[in-house]
């Protein structure tokens, strides 16, 4: 793993020659070595492609290119920070959850609605999402931030997991996610329990959920 948690709410990473990590731009803390940090306008590894991607989602979260050799210091706004170790499989994360990733991984966007048809579509706006959500693939690590820390829940066939949309953080595997209603007569009248709407994710893989319904 590239990230070593220093605390709940600070990672620290081993920066190599010939290697580079990707970060939000402001989210270093402290540095040691001979480390250089850049904006970086590629949309990291997933080149031209990627950011195109990632201005036409709308996402306003702007990286940096860190190289070098040393260590740096993540963080970022006080929110909890969690780590996620790829191995080939894809990871499903907002971009503004991304505090930073290596470089071997790939970038790309995925559009809601290819995931959930019409519903997919309406989750990101009934979250604050948006349209698109953004895609890391290959081998590697990702730190991700939360509000009050992240559990993970595995998915299987037998054991679909439904989340509250707005404590969903990310999800990796053969997942499929859509959004479902949970309407009574009680929330027709104001009686209701409030939780109107579900993420339902099934399939195989891992969903990430943070202990709060707070956006970033």
């Amino acid at each position: 793993m590239a990230f070593h948690r220093i605390s709940s709410k600070m990672v620290e990473a081993q920066v190599h020659p010939g290697q580079r990590l990707f970060s939000q731009r402001g989210a270093m803390l402290a540095y040691r070595g001979e480390v250089t940090f850049t904006p970086n306008v590629q949309g990291g590894q997933g080149g031209v492609g990627s950011m195109i991607g990632r201005r036409v989602a709308g996402e306003a979260a702007p990286l940096m290119t860190v190289e070098g050799q040393g260590s740096v210091m993540f963080g970022h706004g006080g929110h909890h920070v969690h780590c996620v170790d790829l191995a080939g499989d894809i990871l499903y994360v907002e971009a503004d959850r991304l505090l930073a990733f290596e470089g071997t991984l790939e970038q790309g966007t995925m559009f809601m609605g290819s995931q959930g048809g019409v519903m997919g579509v309406i989750r990101g706006q009934v979250t604050g999402q948006g349209l698109f959500t953004t895609t890391l693939r290959g081998h590697g690590s990702v730190a991700v931030m939360a509000h009050g820390g992240v559990i993970e829940l595995p998915i299987t066939p037998q054991r679909p997991v439904h989340v509250d949309p707005q404590a969903y953080v990310a999800h990796r595997g053969d997942v499929r996610n859509k959004l479902s209603t949970a309407l009574s007569w009680r929330d027709v009248v104001g009686r209701g329990s409030g939780e109107a709407f579900q993420l339902e994710l099934t399939g195989n893989g891992t969903v990430y959920v943070q202990a709060s319904e707070e956006k970033l």
